[in-house]
């Protein structure tokens, strides 16, 4: 099989188109279209079906593209790391990451990963959906509780809590055993299911039981966060979120929510090697958070 042609074909798979394809490579959409035909011709096979309007695989231009775009990837990282010696990290390293934790922490340590890698052309998407390493083109994931999955590996970087915060001048309520409700007004996330409690531990205090009314519901926790901090009513955030807010007196912490920490985790596929921009930027990571535990920079 021909490794230049079928890179080619899985270039404009990812993509979903030869315009697309075109752009991102800086090569001709003759040339492209040229090499998956020449593909196609090879293998006996129709790998695209070209009377659609958009791109369409068909049903083995899928498998193809699914079995071998990470193989290809794993392939040039082996190249590299044997013309380089030392494995140097350099070229393209694309991540995805939560939206929170992208326009939290992330610009920093890009960065800090800029500075001490420039060989390196560091892309990070902030996204909340759930992507796929390899049909979605990423070297990296980065996800938060992540469920067990056998296509994937990595190693948990930090834990996060969850804190109840509300505006400086909302009565706050007071300690007493469970059992004893307090109703709240709160901003929730649309997702929040009906009849949801919050159970706080405020340091030696009594534990406290919060059933929060909605007020507001939003999809984004960035929003939820801002409405808070706009007088909105009391809300359920992670600490990296609201950290700042509350060292400056702009939210009121009412104490942790009880339960296990928040895991954060760095994943990739479990087909691909760690290559070494993956390995110089999990390093990065790891410096910014030695003992596993978000701290606001002052």
């Amino acid at each position: 099989m021909d490794l230049d042609a079928l890179s080619d074909f899985n270039l404009v798979a990812t993509h979903g188109g030869f315009g697309r394809a075109s752009r991102a490579a800086g090569r001709s959409k003759a040339t492209l279209s040229r090499k998956v035909t020449d593909l196609e011709q090879r293998l006996g096979v129709r790998l695209i079906d070209r009377g659609s309007r958009s791109l369409r695989l068909t049903d083995e231009g899928r498998l193809l593209h699914q079995n071998t775009v990470g193989l290809l990837s794993q392939i040039i990282e082996v190249g590299e790391a044997v013309v380089l010696g030392s494995a140097t990290p350099r070229g393209r390293l694309r991540i995805s990451s939560p939206i929170v934790f992208a326009h939290v922490a992330l610009p920093r340590i890009a960065a800090r990963f800029a500075a001490a890698y420039p060989d390196v052309q560091l892309e990070i998407v902030a996204e909340d959906r759930k992507v796929d390493p390899v049909e979605d083109g990423y070297d990296l994931i980065i996800r938060i509780d992540p469920a067990a999955d056998e296509r994937l590996v990595g190693r948990r970087f930090l834990n996060d809590e969850r804190l109840i915060v509300a505006p400086p001048d909302m009565a706050r309520p007071k300690s007493g055993p469970i059992g004893s409700e307090n109703v709240v007004d709160a901003v929730l996330l649309t997702a929040t299911p009906p009849g949801v409690e919050w159970q706080v531990m405020a340091g030696k205090e009594a534990s406290v039981l919060l059933t929060p009314r909605p007020v507001l519901r939003f999809s984004s926790l960035l929003m939820v966060r801002d409405a808070v901090l706009a007088g909105a009513g009391a809300a359920l955030l992670p600490k990296l979120l609201v950290a700042d807010d509350i060292a400056a007196g702009r939210l009121a912490y009412w104490g942790t929510h009880a339960g296990p920490p928040v895991e954060i985790w760095a994943l990739q596929s479990s087909r691909r090697l760690v290559g070494a921009k993956v390995r110089a930027f999990l390093g990065v990571v790891e410096t910014a958070f030695p003992d596993k535990a978000f701290v606001p920079p002052e």
